[in-house]
């Protein structure tokens, strides 16, 4: 606030680090350019969302080495300021180290699904966790990612749409641009709650050959109670708009609901796939355009635009999207900030907020840099004692000067100038990089055969491991979240290979990002292993995390043990159980021969003979004649 008459106000708020931008706090209010900006400073735009979207476009023009051009706008000047993409650099290096080597999908108990006494509900973490892998590589998650990403990183802000697309039967995921991203916050909640209403609204130009005025188009997202069924219909205007069905009760027609809704009260509760208690709410999807010219009056903005005027979308199928009924019980949109919001906040922040009047320093020293090598490489000549006065000179390889008595040629030297510029360049990019928690060594910068050892490497990349491991930790509920969203929109459209599963809770995990010594992890873990004081289980998934090709962790540990007869054998002395050790080996137990027939011998003994007739001492006739 001004202390007198005309002095600008001091702002602090999430995007105040912008403030010493002449272009972006312009007036005595602090409000961005009106001629830089002209798109934050439109009817239909908040005030609150004023300084967000110009601080999206000044940080966009950085990453593209446009921000001398929009500095140009307000200043006249500025062209030939040099500008060779370090803002750029830095924001791939960043992305890089957070989304790390792989992104994969894991269901916490699906690991044990296959083991002798699987915990309860693995096998339905083992079967949603193979659904959700096979989801993302059909659905290109990893791109998905990636581009969401690349608009977070930069700008502070990244925002992902979720749909079920009836013709691909799966769900779809799209990456917003999060200037088109208006959620409508508590004026007195915290910012950081989920809203109840989202806004995505962009203007569309001028079309003069298709006759199209300059539009503004708002698909909005918007949780609210369950109202009666509606279909496609037409209004008095012939605008497709959505009507309300009727249904013939006892005390007359009447309102019509969703299948499965029940009346309660005067209420409509429903019971979602994945909910086990009935909801009232639902999420109704709206998609309309106005012209710009129709947008009149000061209390406008984009929450309150005038419905009368809108013209409403229709979906392939037909749909009329004018508050159409989703059938789900939460926004399917999902904001993922930059950084860990401060208390109350919903916004993140730029990974080049600290370091942006570095840069500048960095484009100051560059452009200087380009005059004093122009200096340099043609280097200026003071002549004396010449004949001819009026004679040019240029300076060209075998150029020769006729020069009087006492003539002489002096040379001004701007090496050193331009030794000093360099130097300063050099410590200027160090600057970025210690306040922006970047070493040497994760920039490309450090040559490997300098670093004092391996020891002091790791030591370099502490700064790093607690700036991934922030930006990470405000990552991790967001795309939990999503997952969440990808199960309950597959039971929402009946999709026959989610039939009979249940919402688990997946994560998106992001692989390694500093280099590992793969020979190292492997010694340790089969010394670990084979000593007894890790389990093969933890050395695989060691292994894993390293970057060996192991695609899955049970997988992998059954083809291991599949070779191990030594402790198969040893098995087998220990529990001489037969399908305990073919289960180990995970093979099938041979089957035992039937026993044979036990042989009894004749009674009397094997020397009782008395009924043998061969035998001359045995009873018979002819004996007892003899």
């Amino acid at each position: 606030m001004g202390l007198i008459a005309g002095a600008r106000r001091l702002i602090i708020d999430s995007w105040s680090w912008l403030n010493y931008k002449p272009v972006f706090a312009d007036d005595v209010r602090g409000m961005p350019n009106r001629r830089a900006f002209p798109e934050a400073h439109a009817t239909w735009v908040p005030a609150d969302d004023e300084r967000r979207l110009a601080a999206y476009k000044l940080l966009a023009a950085y990453d593209n080495n446009q921000a001398a051009e929009l500095a140009a706008v307000r200043d006249g000047q500025a062209r030939e300021r040099r500008e060779f993409g370090d803002p750029s650099m830095f924001v791939d290096t960043i992305l890089a180290h957070v989304l790390g080597r792989e992104q994969t999908i894991v269901v916490p108990g699906a690991e044990h699904h296959g083991d002798d006494e699987p915990e309860p509900g693995a096998a339905m973490a083992e079967r949603v966790q193979t659904l959700l892998r096979d989801w993302a590589k059909a659905e290109l998650l990893p791109m998905r990612v990636q581009q969401g990403e690349r608009k977070a990183v930069p700008l502070g802000d990244g925002v992902y749409r979720l749909a079920w697309d009836p013709a691909k039967q799966r769900v779809t995921v799209r990456a917003s641009d999060p200037g088109f991203y208006f959620p409508v916050l508590p004026e007195d909640g915290d910012g950081g709650e989920y809203p109840t209403r989202v806004h995505f609204a962009w203007e569309l130009p001028e079309d003069p050959k298709r006759g199209l005025k300059a539009r503004l188009r708002r698909i909005t997202y918007e949780l609210g109670p369950i109202g009666p069924a509606t279909a496609p219909g037409v209004d008095g205007r012939g605008r497709p708009v959505r009507a309300p069905l009727a249904t013939d009760t006892p005390d007359g027609p009447g309102p019509a609901y969703g299948p499965g809704d029940l009346v309660d009260g005067g209420t409509v509760m429903r019971l979602y796939p994945w909910n086990e208690e009935p909801s009232p709410l639902t999420c109704y999807l709206t998609d309309a355009t106005w012209e710009l010219g129709d947008l009149k009056g000061n209390n406008l903005d984009v929450d309150n635009l005038p419905m009368a005027a809108a013209q409403y979308a229709t979906r392939a199928d037909g749909e009329v999207l004018d508050r159409l009924d989703l059938y789900l019980d939460f926004l399917p949109v999902v904001h993922v900030p930059n950084t860990v919001p401060a208390a109350e906040e919903h916004w993140g922040q730029s990974s080049l907020a600290k370091v942006l009047q570095v840069f500048d320093e960095l484009q100051g020293a560059d452009t200087d840099s380009a005059r004093a090598t122009a200096t340099t490489g043609l280097p200026m000549i003071g002549i004396s004692g010449i004949t001819d006065a009026r004679q040019v000179y240029d300076v060209a390889p075998g150029q020769v000067f006729r020069l009087g008595e006492q003539g002489r040629l002096t040379t001004i030297d701007t090496s050193p100038a331009l030794r000093e510029l360099r130097a300063q360049r050099h410590d200027l990019s160090e600057r970025a990089a210690t306040n922006a928690r970047l070493p040497a060594v994760t920039l490309g910068t450090l040559d490997p055969s300098q670093a004092p050892s391996g020891y002091a490497m790791e030591l370099s990349l502490g700064p790093l491991d607690s700036l991934i491991a922030s930006m990470r930790l405000a990552r991790a509920h967001k795309y939990a979240l999503l997952l969440k969203m990808v199960q309950r929109l597959h039971l929402a459209g009946q999709h026959p290979d989610w039939a009979g599963t249940s919402v688990q809770p997946a994560e998106l995990v992001f692989g390694p990002y500093t280099p590992t010594d793969k020979a190292a992890v492997l010694e340790q873990v089969t010394q670990g292993v084979t000593g007894g004081v890790l389990s093969l289980e933890t050395g695989v998934r060691m292994l894993q995390e390293a970057g060996f090709p192991i695609d899955d962790l049970t997988t992998e540990i059954q083809r291991i043990q599949s070779r191990q007869f030594t402790a198969a054998r040893d098995l087998a002395d220990a529990l001489g159980n037969v399908d305990e050790v073919a289960d180990f080996l995970g093979r099938q137990a041979p089957e035992e021969p039937d026993a044979p027939a036990v042989q009894l011998p004749p009674p009397g003994g094997p020397d009782d003979d008395v009924d043998d007739p061969a035998d001359g001492d045995g009873g018979g006739a002819g004996a007892t004649g003899a």
